[in-house]
């Protein structure tokens, strides 16, 4: 049988921005470019905003609206937000950090060289989406919705989350051992991930019901 090929961890690099930040006010189908964002609150709609080289900070907000926007170079520090709505958007060297949010919809959209890192996500969605070289650090999820999702050099460190709705995703070098999850809905379509032996073990009883249909335990 021959060897799998070596495990690629997520190539990332920080958001290039400049030495003088401008304070700005994101809107929508705004054009962005060396911006400071920071202090917003209520409602935010910044859908088809376009973003480069800039950071966002401190926000507290209901629903922040993010669709179609296209992030580049951008830092993103302590959100708060109810729901951000950041569907077929498309994030390239984005960071986020910190912060507390009940829904991030990043469905059907495009990341490559995101990081995430110290985010509590109740329910986060990357259904259709197509993510390489995306790195999560020390964060709590509740819910990871990713069906159909193309993941590629994709991994978690400290992470837990509940459940995770794997159907139908298509996975390349995808680092499962820092990800500690209660459930995932499909088990054959953990081809191609890296798990620990550990965590083998544990879903074991669900490994063998996806193989052999209803197993039970004593008697």
């Amino acid at each position: 049988m021959p060897r799998p090929a070596p495990l690629k961890a997520p190539r990332l690099s920080a958001p290039d921005l400049p030495a003088r930040l401008e304070p700005a006010t994101i809107s929508s189908h705004v054009d962005l470019i060396g911006a400071l964002i920071e202090g917003a609150s209520g409602d935010v709609d910044a859908a088809g905003a376009h973003v480069s080289e800039s950071t966002v900070r401190n926000l507290d907000v209901g629903t922040l609206d993010l669709a179609r926007s296209r992030f580049a170079d951008v830092e993103i520090d302590e959100l708060r937000a109810v729901t951000i709505a950041a569907h077929e958007s498309r994030w390239q060297s984005v960071r986020m950090r910190g912060g507390r949010i009940a829904t991030l919809d990043l469905s059907r959209g495009s990341l490559a060289g995101v990081e995430i890192r110290g985010l509590r996500i109740d329910y986060l969605t990357l259904a259709g989406s197509e993510a390489s070289d995306l790195l999560f650090v020390d964060c709590i999820i509740g819910s990871l919705d990713a069906p159909q999702a193309k993941l590629q050099r994709v991994a978690f460190h400290g992470c837990r989350v509940t459940d995770v709705d794997n159907r139908g995703w298509r996975a390349e070098h995808v680092d499962l051992r820092g990800l500690e999850a209660v459930h995932y809905l499909d088990m054959p379509r953990l081809r191609g991930t890296t798990r620990s032996e550990r965590q083998t073990n544990a879903l074991g009883r669900y490994y063998a019901a996806a193989a052999c249909g209803d197993v039970r335990y004593g008697g």
